[in-house]
């Protein structure tokens, strides 16, 4: 934690302390970073992984807890962004994996796990009668707009050839709508809505309805700061679409481990078709999209007119076999129950203590998934998450790294399986600790 030297400094002056602080604590990491920059541009091949001076490189995990090269020692609240909600390592998974090994996992063919994994997710999200795997979740929604498309075409919807997505939304690497979206995107019409407004978003689809073929949204933006989707919101969506004939896609991407159902089940909001990955395939690169039967049998090859669908490494036998063992065995309804009210509670602990410390700074989520935000306005819409104090955030960051709290730049926590009381109360003393000796520097205005 800072320094009482450095308290009472003013905001852009502890973050150069803070920054520098960091830069003489991990000379190790600086030297893998100047390394792997001679082959990758910026030393990156991910670039949510990537922070200014540059990131620390992690050399090994266990439990909820990871090392740096530097041998600092930190409690992952971080979670891979929600991919790791298992820990690392968990020997459950590690066995699966294990007896998988044994048995080579280069098939060329089908294998015994993935009729069963499919199995586990239809029963429990409540929009998948049908499912089909992917690598990672921004093929899921790849996947699943590509299907959307053809739907609507079958079912005599021509001039159907926009998809309606909103601000701050996050469908992966090509499909990226915070900060005013991504010369990388996906080319299609896009008509973009403000997030959680209800009658800006009904205006746009009486006005252009007839053109749209799906509406994607997350039912919690995760990438935007853990905003939640207002439920009368996502039943307005809900109604729209299904008046109109629009196919609706919750990406839960991240969000389907909010409860056994995923977020559309804790909400009673159902759409026509829902995107996965992350940690249902036990840590290891997985993704997903089903939905209703007449959308999916699309890709039935049984069918003259199906879709294709390839993809080498769809049902590669360590996803599968972490994925059966993970989502079937691990992170079962009562352990997404138990993850998600620790969540909750950890986060009203961390607002109360913002509060009675009279700060701008709160956490903004649901369940096991939270952000920190630099400012005292509730977070409902994109402009509550724009007020934030980014160089607040930064700061943030820093004290948290120094603390031994392993967590997102952007103050991003999904917490993991492997987090105790005892961890639990080590991140809510770390950021009391943050909020008391950085008072004057957070003070709302």
């Amino acid at each position: 934690m800072p320094d009482q030297a450095l308290v009472n400094s003013d905001l852009t002056s502890a973050l150069a302390e803070a920054r520098q602080a960091y830069i003489d604590r991990n000379p190790k990491s600086l030297v893998r970073h100047e390394e792997a920059s001679v082959a990758m541009p910026g030393g990156n091949t991910r670039t949510t992984l990537h922070n200014s001076p540059f990131p620390l490189t992690v050399v090994r995990g266990e439990g909820c807890r990871l090392w740096d090269a530097d041998g600092h020692e930190y409690i992952d609240v971080l979670g891979e962004y929600t991919a790791g909600i298992y820990g690392h390592s968990h020997p459950v998974i590690r066995a699966a994996i294990d007896r998988a090994l044994n048995h080579g996992w280069n098939y060329a063919g089908r294998n015994a796990y993935e009729g069963q994994l499919a199995k586990l997710i239809a029963d429990r999200m409540p929009s998948i009668d049908l499912v089909r795997f992917t690598n990672s979740g921004t093929e899921g929604n790849v996947m699943a707009l590509a299907g959307a498309k053809v739907f609507a075409q079958r079912k005599g919807r021509a001039k159907a050839t926009k998809v309606m997505v909103f601000h701050g939304g996050y469908h992966g690497g090509v499909l990226y709508f915070v900060s005013g979206g991504s010369p990388v995107n996906m080319p299609y019409e896009y008509v973009v809505a403000p997030y959680n407004d209800i009658e800006g978003t009904r205006a746009l689809l009486a006005g252009q309805g007839e053109q749209i073929f799906a509406v994607l949204v997350e039912p919690m933006q995760g990438s935007h700061g853990c905003l939640p989707g207002d439920p009368a919101f996502l039943r307005m969506l809900r109604e729209e679409t299904k008046a109109r004939g629009i196919t609706l896609i919750f990406d839960e991407v991240m969000t389907s481990r909010l409860s056994p159902g995923g977020l559309q089940a804790k909400l009673g909001v159902i759409p026509d078709m829902t995107t996965l990955g992350k940690y249902i395939g036990g840590g290891m690169s997985f993704g997903a999209f089903g939905g209703r039967r007449e959308i999916m049998e699309l890709f039935d090859p049984t069918k003259p007119d199906a879709l294709p669908h390839a993809g080498t490494f769809n049902n590669n036998v360590l996803t599968m076999s972490a994925g059966v063992a993970g989502y079937g065995e691990v992170y079962t309804p009562q352990v997404a129950e138990a993850l998600n009210a620790r969540g909750d509670k950890i986060r009203e602990r961390l607002n109360a203590i913002c509060v009675q410390n009279g700060v701008a700074f709160q956490f903004s989520g649901v369940g096991s998934m939270m952000t920190a935000h630099a400012t005292t306005r509730p977070i409902r819409t994109a402009a509550d998450i724009a007020s934030s104090n980014q160089d607040a955030k930064e700061l943030f960051f820093f004290d948290m790294t120094a603390a031994g709290i392993w967590i997102a730049r952007r103050g991003f926590v999904a917490l993991n399986i492997m987090i105790g009381d005892a961890e639990g109360d080590r991140f809510v003393s770390a950021v009391e600790e943050f909020v008391t000796a950085r008072k004057a520097l957070l003070r709302s205005k």
